[in-house]
């Protein structure tokens, strides 16, 4: 049988921003760095969906008033020493990295400065932007680097399975009785061949994304399924704040896989949100009205929705924002597609799973609890956004993170270089069921639609200690049926996503469960 295993100095699972940035880094410094991505282009991952922008600087701006707007809308549930190394770090890595290296066609003006936009929770403008594209942009300038660095191996459709550890997967015991467990790769599933492949690595970052996917409604690919997550938690990472899942307030209300995101740059720049009566609603909820942090605007809509009894909002930009097609040009062909010309009729608009404030616990190097792993991007929780993400500081938080955790892999390099090759040897290729049970296409999708109905339902926007528990239950005993399944049928890539999916999910549900104060994102109703 067709067997691949081989060696690198740094695995890099996941080809959005924040892993490409770390991948950047490290080859620019002479690293060997191999990328994964799980989809066929390095462009299918949330990055490149991101639409509004990214935080730089603007006039009368100091990293002192960007790291007040980021705690308030964190409800002071950050970390603040995480916050202040973002707001002093966070506008020289974009100029350095996005403007002076990949040279980012950020949006100008007449007068040739950056055209500046404002978003919820922002106390200026402060947002530079490609028009409503921004990060596929960002990543396109990112994936041309990537692919003509000779020091990067990019591997396509390739899902990561496990994360090697010297407790759980070294052979010799000699390094089971040491105290400290060291992240030794990966073991990865190939699509193309139907093989589990080795790669051994002296440091492995983890930027698989968000966990989207486990909810019936997100703005999120098919790609996030909290994998990160799945794999930190067998290998004993700690995690926090997972509780604090963000529905962003705007997705266009349409039949869909995928909500449709309509940027928060849109209220930014004037456009209100309006009942079915036609009604601006906000300022009964928030003095900031439109400009609320998320959790409040969404909130704000559900209570809407729930006294209306109509299916969806609306979100009015042609009687207030000028230009609106040209200004988000994404959005208004979007919207054409549905028979929508945003420059004459509001939006209909709902909320949806958005973005995960928590995740693996890193510090400000992206260092995790698990020796030689690393997370940088969405999966991880760096403590930045506390119970409540800030408009435009996911992308920005990406970069920050992942030049940050490539150059400190690269300084480590010198103290603490390559792993034994005697420890590197005593870990075994993968090794499939003898069994041939094949998974049932019906059955995968049937516990998908579980998954996803039982967070949606129960772990959403309200929470309930009863909703909560019930879903505690049910995906409990899912976990334990997907166990024994995933043990007794060869992988295939439905299979390990399923898994993981399932894995996340029971994760936030617990701590969910655990957490009985509403704060920010994290809202339960008793």
């Amino acid at each position: 049988m067709y067997q691949f295993r081989s060696k690198t100095q740094v695995l890099v699972i996941g080809s959005g921003s924040a892993g490409c940035a770390a991948a950047l880094t490290l080859a620019d410094k002479g690293f060997e760095v191999t990328l994964l991505s799980a989809g066929d282009k390095l462009t299918d991952g949330n990055s490149a969906l991101a639409q509004g922008g990214i935080v730089h600087t603007g006039p009368g701006d100091s990293p002192k008033l960007l790291e007040r707007d980021i705690l308030t809308c964190g409800a002071n549930h950050n970390h603040l020493a995480a916050v202040r190394h973002l707001a002093r770090k966070g506008p020289e890595v974009v100029s350095q990295l996005l403007i002076d290296k990949l040279a980012v066609p950020f949006e100008r003006g007449r007068d040739g400065q950056y055209h500046l936009t404002k978003e919820g929770g922002h106390s200026l403008p402060r947002i530079v932007h490609c028009a409503d594209s921004t990060g596929r942009s960002i990543m396109e300038c990112m994936v041309r680097a990537v692919e003509a660095h000779p020091n990067i191996t990019v591997l396509t459709r390739r899902t990561a399975v496990d994360v090697l550890t010297s407790h759980h997967h070294a052979s010799l015991m000699e390094y089971k009785y040491h105290l400290v467990n060291q992240a030794l790769g990966a073991y990865v599933f190939n699509e193309a061949t139907g093989v589990v492949e080795t790669i051994l690595a002296d440091y492995t970052i983890l930027a698989t994304g968000g966990v989207g996917q486990i909810y019936l409604h997100t703005t999120n690919t098919r790609a996030c399924v909290g994998s990160a997550l799945a794999m930190a938690y067998r290998c004993g990472a700690r995690f926090l704040n997972m509780e604090y899942i963000q529905f962003h307030p705007t997705s266009l209300f349409h039949r869909a896989d995928r909500r449709f995101l309509i940027t928060e740059a849109m209220r930014g720049e004037g456009a209100r949100l309006v009942n079915a009566r036609g009604e601006a609603f906000m300022p009964r909820y928030d003095a900031r009205a439109d400009l609320a942090p998320r959790d409040i605007v969404t909130r704000a809509i559900m209570e809407e929705l729930l006294r209306s009894g109509e299916d969806c909002v609306f979100l009015d930009a042609a009687n207030h924002v000028d230009d609106v097609a040209r200004r988000f040009p994404g959005i208004a062909a979007k919207c054409a597609e549905i028979g929508i010309d945003i420059a004459r009729e509001p939006i209909p608009v709902v909320p949806a799973e958005h973005y995960s404030c928590g995740g693996v616990l890193v510090d400000v190097y992206g260092r995790t609890t698990v020796d030689r792993l690393y997370a940088v991007g969405e999966c991880s929780c760096t403590g930045v956004h506390g119970a409540n993400r800030m408009a435009s500081t996911s992308l920005l938080e990406c970069i920050v993170w992942g030049v940050g955790a490539g150059a400190y892999i690269g300084h480590r390099y010198a103290s603490k270089p390559k792993l034994p090759k005697k420890l590197l040897d005593s870990i075994p290729d993968w090794v499939s069921p003898g069994q041939d049970r094949n998974e049932d296409p019906a059955l995968v999708a049937q516990d998908w639609t579980t998954i996803k109905s039982t967070m949606w339902n129960y772990v959403g926007i309200h929470r309930t200690a009863s909703r909560l528990k019930r879903a505690f239950e049910d995906l409990r005993d899912l976990n334990v049926h997907l166990h024994d399944f995933y043990r007794e049928t060869p992988l295939s890539k439905p299979i390990v996503d399923l898994f993981h999916g399932c894995q996340a999910a029971y994760i936030i549900t617990l701590l969910a469960m655990r957490n009985t104060r509403s704060l920010g994102c994290h809202y339960r109703v008793n």
